[in-house]
């Protein structure tokens, strides 16, 4: 059995994200010792490795949730699990398709800019004025987020 900073150390997660977890039941609650402390077991581990990994390839916590009520039923089809990768991949080409539109806007915007004064300066001339953009860019802010 391992305690929550043994679990975080070998999950790789912070404890306060296992908390967390817990609270909004992605992770059950935990056996307690004598002492109250938290005590974790194996499918503990098994079960934060797979929400943290689904975290790294971007998953949101509501499709983690969905995958792990999945993961309960193993022997029924994989249909709905590859609807939610499915829907994460058309995310994430979504993102690709921003951020690519924002590098070629960046870099026009640096190329354009003569290296001369502030009140030349095209960067601060395309940030002041959107029309000065030659891409609409709009809802991106998340992406620095």
């Amino acid at each position: 059995m391992l305690t929550i900073g043994k679990l975080g150390e070998a999950a790789g997660v912070k404890v306060p994200t296992i908390r967390y977890y817990e609270q909004i039941g992605l992770l059950p609650e935990p056996e307690r010792s004598a002492g109250n402390q938290r005590r974790y077991g194996q499918s503990a581990l098994d079960r934060l490795a797979f929400i943290r990994h689904a975290r790294e390839l971007g998953f949101p916590l509501e499709a983690i949730r969905d995958l792990l009520s999945l993961t309960d039923n193993p022997h029924h089809s994989c249909a709905a699990a590859d609807i939610i990768a499915k829907k994460q991949l058309a995310a994430v080409k979504a993102r690709i398709a921003r951020l690519t539109a924002l590098k070629a806007e960046l870099e026009r915007m640096i190329t354009q800019c003569a290296q001369g004064t502030v009140a030349d300066c095209r960067v601060i001339e395309s940030l002041s004025d959107h029309s000065h953009c030659a891409q609409d860019h709009h809802g991106t802010s998340e992406l620095a987020e």
